[in-house]
């Protein structure tokens, strides 16, 4: 297991096994009082982004002394089960009340027979290339898989000289703080790049000039109609498209080709141009507009239930009113409010004709939509640009790792 290279001087390869106890036996004489608060630690209080146990709870004795994990200060703990494994919840064990503790029976435990520092063994298998080398020997049903511990006894893992596993730690630490540091600002950055469209939208609806714009309601036939569902057969297949088909106002992938004899009940929607098609659920914002721009795509889609389309008559441009239920705060809050329904909350075509939307004079529309496309366009590549980063940040605790455990930091 795993591929051997070359070490510098002074290191050597070796398995695990010989440098730690892999699940070591329990002490069997026990003086602790059966009511003395014990720590325990189950599986949800191991933080798998840190690496530490975040919640750790503290019982009496008695109730986990038996049928539990066994475990010391320092001990490392190893998730065995899928999915705790791969999503990281291993960790050093510290801060236990009396220096032991208790755990779910989903840990292997890893004790250091005293040349291999806890920290070192942490950052070996917290490593996405040995969490996926474990996954190929998981044993058990589907559903109840685990790391047999012998994957572990017999895995080799290159070994520095103590002093030199001591500067690596605390080097790796220090470089995973700053990158921690740096995915954080950049979250921050993506946070509130990702809130400037409903900005602008805010800047537009809420200005001075709005105030004297009127509200019109969706059910104003002078400028709406609310489709209704309902298809004219069809012959050959069309592509059906779900709340699901659409991300950022763009047709992200297709559900399903269908024909008109075999199609989900909920494909019953057809499109028409210069309709806008916004989600009904709650606190979903999908929408999506058919135009001149796109209206060759019109004949060939069918559309969910989900949806609820309306359809733009000549003192409403489509993409204005795109805007409005994309990214206005106040049009989905009306929107989430007129919800109503059981487990999945949406909103229906008679509560729809209630909601109120702001309608700016044709020439003022038009320069809207202008200025507010170059905004979203220049946003959208502010946010390619941030997210760039965030995958350059997300690599580079696997870099680190590699370099450490190679003695090329």
């Amino acid at each position: 297991m795993s591929d051997k290279y070359s070490l510098p001087n002074g290191w050597r390869w070796v398995k695990l096994g010989e440098v730690c106890e892999v699940n070591p036996s329990r002490p069997k004489d026990s003086n602790r009082k059966t009511d003395v608060l014990t720590t325990f630690v189950p599986m949800e209080s191991v933080d798998e982004k840190e690496g530490i146990i975040a919640n750790p709870q503290k019982v009496p004795y008695s109730k986990v002394a038996k049928g539990y994990t066994y475990f010391e200060e320092n001990d490392v703990l190893f998730a065995k089960i899928k999915p705790c494994m791969q999503n990281g919840k291993h960790v050093i064990a510290r801060n236990l009340i009396d220096k032991i503790g208790f755990g779910t029976t989903e840990f292997h435990v890893l004790r250091s027979k005293g040349e291999i520092l806890p920290e070192w063994i942490w950052y070996f298998i917290r490593q996405p290339h040995f969490l996926e080398e474990a996954t190929y020997y998981f044993t058990g049903a589907v559903g109840q898989q685990r790391v047999p511990d012998d994957f572990l006894a017999d895995y080799d893992i290159p070994l520095a000289p103590m002093d030199e596993q001591k500067r690596l730690a605390a080097k790796i630490q220090e470089l995973m703080q700053e990158v921690k540091q740096a995915k954080e600002s950049c979250e921050k950055q993506l946070e509130a790049s990702q809130a400037l469209p409903s900005a602008y939208l805010r800047q537009v609806f809420e200005s001075f000039e709005a105030r004297k714009w009127g509200m019109v309601k969706l059910r104003n036939t002078n400028f709406f109609e609310i489709l209704p569902s309902g298809i004219d057969e069809f012959d050959g297949t069309k592509e059906y498209l779900s709340t699901n088909s659409i991300q950022n106002d763009k047709i992200a992938h297709i559900e399903e080709v269908i024909t008109y004899n075999k199609r989900p009940s909920r494909a019953n929607m057809q499109p028409r141009l210069n309709s806008v098609w916004f989600a009904k659920m709650k606190n979903t914002t999908k929408v999506y507009s058919f135009t001149k721009e796109n209206d060759k795509e019109i004949d060939k889609f069918i559309l969910s239930t989900g949806f609820a389309g309306i359809l733009c008559k000549d003192r409403i441009y489509p993409e204005y009113l795109k805007f409005i239920f994309l990214h206005y705060p106040n049009f989905n809050k009306i929107k989430d409010d007129l919800a109503s329904g059981g487990t999945q909350q949406a909103i229906n075509n008679e509560s729809i004709k209630l909601i109120d939307v702001p309608i700016a004079p044709l020439s003022s529309q038009q320069q809207i939509i202008v200025d507010l496309k170059e905004k979203m366009h220049q946003t959208e590549n502010l946010l390619a640009k941030i997210q760039k980063q965030l995958e350059a940040i997300d690599a580079l605790p696997q870099a680190i790792l590699r370099k450490a455990f190679r003695g090329e930091l």
